[in-house]
């Protein structure tokens, strides 16, 4: 049996591994002490490691797998590449934090983890990092509502949409799976949120490139830029650093409906700066100025009086918007439209895209404004009216508009008539819908002209018998007929007589004989007491059907005094003194002196 000396000198000794004795080296027991001592040697070169700490490592190798560190210990930890996504830029020789969770597992592997290593501590990080103003990684995870969700030291924290970038935009997919520099901007400690920003730290760049551009901006001054934004309401471009605003009205000469119809994104185009505030970084910019105005070019031999062709690009209630070339336009008022007195709206005549002709009303190119009129087209059918329409002509006319005093008929298109409420029935009614509608035919006939107003009245009543010439026959003061009450008011009570015909019965006059009122729907006798035809109103009565009239008292004629007796004789003078000749004289002077005694 070897010594223990000549064992050792056999470990020192520089023998080659296959010629060492390995067999014997595992079944003498001298090895197994030595072994052991070995060990124990070779552990105290080893780092200490404690399960469930978060240690530092090396990192040694790096695949698509797996990234393998070293902490000193006798084996490597090996880590999923997945836990590194933040950081695709991990190389060897690295220092990475991780944690251990088995120091040696059935296969005497060490297995690490990185992502709980960030987890235990990553809340100090976050505020660290949030404190200090410092930039960090994120590892953009996966889309959501308004932004993205990002991975930074393990906490998921929120990326909006708008602080990814200065510009919109459009396509969120594209950053996910992909790594950001980051700027944490604000942390809620009670819930742990974390909101963070790529587009803060691009900001203060952009902010110094602005002011080195506004400062060299004029007004006036043509510059190319890109499309950046199309919106309602306008275009904002992208001047290298610098937005501006085209205003939807500054795009086009003519009018459009939507930005879009004349820029595209993404679209280069020339643009010229109208304004611009330096404080604020606004910049207002034009399009259509780049070009000549569309009224210059309008046809110098154009004049009022004119025919021109145009397309109805814009109708208001006022009136209608015609572009006669582009970029020129013509407002056609709604009274130019119809010789129609009756006001109407100018969507009852024109739609935006109708194709029209009309007449030139005025024309001022400084002002660079026009007027048409549609009805200057067409004959006024007012200039002949009253050799087409004379007074007392009768006429089928179709009702357009019912107002409380009156029916508005139309006799052809631009000729309307006013059937008063008094000319519209021979009976009272209290509002002329109960005669017609709109839309029916009206039988009438001419009364009146205002020419000068485009006015005519008309009537319909003055077609129809009078009835009250039959009422006055039928019905005369003192006939008893039987007749229905319909209706109790306040005052009187109205009586219908027959189907068409109608009484009024004072209150005071409807009592019965046995001293009760009648009720609606009761039929009684009634004695006609008044007729008014001008009024239309015929008053009857039904106590008076069995009161007999009551006798009128004779008045007591008094004893005539002497004074009474003398005035009546002065009377008798006065009236015969124009028939008194130069004879009675004597007669009169005495009887003077009668009266005086």
């Amino acid at each position: 049996m070897a010594n223990e000396n000549e064992i050792k000198k056999a470990l020192n000794a520089s023998i080659a591994p296959e010629e060492f004795d390995w067999e014997a080296f595992e079944k003498e027991s001298v090895y197994d002490v030595d072994r052991a001592v070995i060990a124990e040697q070779y552990d105290k070169t080893l780092s200490k490691v404690t399960e469930n700490e978060v240690v530092e490592g090396t990192v040694t190798s790096v695949n698509k797998k797996e990234v393998v560190v070293n902490i000193g210990y006798k084996s490597e930890g090996v880590i999923a590449t997945t836990e590194f996504r933040y950081n695709p830029d991990i190389k060897v020789g690295d220092k990475v934090e991780v944690y251990v969770q088995t120091a040696e597992n059935k296969n005497g592997q060490l297995i690490l983890s990185h992502k709980k290593a960030r987890a235990m501590h990553s809340w100090d990080l976050v505020n660290e990092a949030y404190n200090k103003d410092e930039i960090v990684k994120g590892y953009i995870k996966t889309r959501t509502k308004g932004g993205m969700i990002v991975d930074v030291f393990g906490i998921e924290a929120f990326l909006p949409g708008s602080q990814i970038d200065v510009k919109p935009i459009r396509d969120y997919d594209q950053f996910v799976d992909t790594t950001m520099d980051l700027k944490i901007v604000k942390i809620n400690p009670e819930f742990r949120n974390v909101v963070v920003s790529h587009k803060a730290l691009i900001e203060a760049e952009i902010e110094a490139q602005k002011s080195e551009i506004m400062s060299k901006l004029e007004k006036g001054q043509v510059l190319e830029g890109i499309v950046k934004n199309v919106t309602d309401y306008g275009v904002f471009v992208d001047l290298g650093g610098v937005d501006g605003l085209i205003h939807i009205t500054d795009l086009s000469w003519g009018r459009i409906n939507h930005p879009k119809e004349i820029v595209e994104l993404d679209q280069k185009i020339n643009v010229v700066i109208l304004d611009f505030d330096e404080g604020k970084k606004r910049i207002a910019l034009g399009l259509k100025q780049l070009t000549p105005h569309p009224w210059d070019a309008l046809d110098k031999d154009l004049k009022v009086g004119d025919k021109v062709k145009g397309k109805v690009v814009l109708v208001q209630d006022y009136g209608a918007f015609v572009e006669v070339e582009p970029g020129v336009e013509g407002l056609i008022h709604v009274s130019e439209m119809s010789w129609s007195p009756r006001l109407r709206i100018a969507q009852d005549f024109l739609k935006v895209g109708d194709e029209v002709e009309a007449q030139i009303l005025t024309l001022d190119r400084d002002e660079k404004k026009m007027s048409l009129g549609l009805k200057q087209l067409v004959e006024n059918p007012w200039e002949n009216i009253r050799e087409k329409y004379p007074v007392g002509s009768q006429h089928s006319a179709t009702v357009r508009n019912i107002t409380s005093f009156g029916v508005f008929a139309e006799l052809e298109e631009g000729i309307e008539g006013l059937v008063h409420i008094s000319d519209l029935s021979w009976n009272k009614i209290k509002h002329p819908s109960e005669v017609v509608a709109p839309g029916d035919k009206l039988d009438v006939v001419i009364l009146d002209f205002d020419e000068e107003n485009h006015k005519l009245s008309l009537g319909h009543k003055q077609l129809l018998p009078n009835p009250w010439e039959q009422i006055e026959k039928d019905y005369p003061v003192g006939t008893v007929v039987e007749g229905k009450v319909t209706e109790l008011g306040d005052k009187a009570a109205t009586i219908a007589l027959s189907a068409d015909v109608e009484a009024v019965c004072p209150l005071k006059e409807l009592v019965k004989e046995d001293g009760t009122t009648p009720v609606a729907g009761d039929t009684l006798q009634f004695k006609v007491i008044d007729l008014k035809r001008n009024s239309r109103k015929l008053t009857v009565s039904h106590l008076k059907t069995y009161a007999a009239p009551a006798p009128k008292a004779e008045k007591a004629e008094k004893p005539a005094s002497e004074a009474d007796v003398a005035k009546k004789a002065v009377k008798k003078i006065n009236e015969s003194v124009e028939k008194t000749t130069l004879g009675d004289i004597d007669a009169l002077a005495a009887l003077k002196d009668q009266l005086a005694k």
